[in-house]
């Protein structure tokens, strides 16, 4: 079966996919991840190997490239030279640990150099390895698909730093070396349009942009302040305020790095479901409505319906079939949210003072049938680590796959209830009996 195949994990770019395509290539891939740091490959359907170092500065991954053609090409060149003296605020030679100055090191980084080093090699691949794949049956190999390869220097350093809390001296050295030899090797931050900031953008491409894109240039500062918890829990109290005055018995569980214990949070992440599951049907448009009425959401990203189109019933899942025909597809929607007021307390470490209005925040609100709520919040709790090593544990030690919207038999497809036993009194119950079923201890914080 296709979605069985052994793929690395993979991470995929949204770039040039509209939502429908992108959700179907998402259910494709058995070894999805959503954390660009921890993939083997990047799959985007792209085919420029400038775009692919775009997405990768986007996303603030530092990279050194790879490239066999190395030792053919001299790092004198004219070419090479007159690439370098084209970029500005990047020094040419670079410095190691020591303050030491290493020579002119602006050409890719040798691949025997690589292999003397503990470090992984990420790969910027075409979409069409993956579908080919697919329809072959087999993993097909990388190198005749790869954009872009290089090794991740930040990946250097938190080795660096585990071998210094192990008390490994000689560890130390040796990778401090290694993160100075990679950064004598920099990549040219750069773009065909000689954009260097948000202002070039703004001032040449606004109108090449999408809304959403928009949004995130136009609020891109704010966004990047962090939440505190007394905000986070202040912004999913208006929402489930909002959310009672449909139904008292609307219930919500705030999900995410708050809940496994951060002290700032990037967005907030709530989950909102209703022991009656009529109650959660096409919910998520009304309670959107009223935060807007109300001010709180100033821009809707995204709405989505889908687990309502389908009348919110758990979909059986067949390994041979191209499309989960809507698996994983819980309604949701991320939204841009600003409090029309907030007290100083909630808002003092995250925005300076003098501001006038409080800063715009990103909110994700997931509604969920109260029969699958428990593999809602679990999904929607974990950190990366934890949701792959989930997967991989009801993959092969259950036979079985997991995932927000619920759990089904890798044998036929067909859907478990493992929140049954009569309904749950609350979400945090419906999570433990799913931890139960899966003959797991159950934790509060999932970290």
């Amino acid at each position: 079966m296709a979605t069985d195949l052994e793929f690395p994990l993979i991470f995929l770019l949204p770039t040039h996919l509209d939502a429908d395509r992108l959700h179907e290539l998402e259910e494709k891939i058995p070894s999805l991840t959503y954390d660009i740091k921890e993939a083997e490959v990047i799959l985007g359907n792209i085919s420029k190997r400038q775009r692919a170092l775009f997405e990768l500065r986007h996303r603030k991954l530092q990279t050194v490239p790879v490239e066999a053609a190395t030792e053919s090409q001299p790092p004198g060149s004219s070419h090479k030279r007159k690439r370098d003296e084209g970029s500005s605020d990047m020094d040419s030679s670079a410095h190691t640990e020591d303050g030491h100055r290493n020579g002119s090191a602006a050409w890719p980084i040798p691949q025997t150099l690589l292999k003397s080093l503990e470090v992984n090699i990420v790969r910027v691949v075409k979409l069409n390895w993956l579908t080919e794949s697919l329809d072959q049956g087999r993993v097909l190999p990388l190198r005749d698909f790869v954009i872009y390869e290089g090794p991740f220097i930040e990946e250097l350093k938190a080795i660096r730093t585990t071998r210094k809390l192990m008390g490994d001296q000689i560890g130390v050295r040796a990778y401090s070396t290694s993160i100075a030899t990679l950064s004598a090797y920099p990549c040219n931050i750069s773009s065909p349009q000689g954009w260097r900031d948000l202002d070039d953008i703004v001032e040449y491409g606004w109108d090449d942009l999408s809304r959403v894109q928009q949004i995130g240039v136009k609020f891109y500062e704010e966004l990047k302040l962090k939440i505190t918890r007394v905000e986070v829990e202040s912004i999913a109290n208006t929402i489930l305020k909002h959310a009672r005055k449909f139904s008292p018995e609307y219930q919500m569980v705030i999900v995410g790095g708050y809940r496994r214990g951060k002290h700032d949070s990037g967005d907030v992440d709530v989950i909102i479901s209703h022991p009656d599951e009529c109650a959660t049907l096409n919910f998520v448009e009304k309670l959107v409505v009223s935060l807007e009425k109300s001010g709180q959401i100033t821009h809707t990203l995204t709405l989505s319906n889908h687990n309502s189109e389908r009348g919110q019933r758990p979909v059986s899942w067949d390994g041979n079939q191209g499309r989960g025909g809507g698996f994983d597809t819980l309604d949701k929607a991320l939204v841009v949210w600003q409090e029309p007021e907030m007290s100083d307390r909630g808002r003092a470490s995250s925005v300076d003072s003098a501001s006038q209005r409080p800063p715009h925040r990103r909110v994700d609100i997931i509604i969920s049938p109260w029969k699958t709520v428990g593999c809602a919040v679990l999904g929607w709790s974990g950190d990366t680590t934890f949701q792959r090593d989930l997967r991989r544990y009801c993959k092969k030690q259950r036979d079985l796959k997991f995932d927000s919207s619920g759990i089904r038999s890798r044998l036929d497809g067909s859907w478990l209830d493992l929140e049954g036993n009569g309904k749950a009194p609350d979400m945090l119950t419906a999570e433990r009996r799913v931890f139960e079923g899966l003959g797991l201890d159950w934790s509060l914080i999932l970290a």
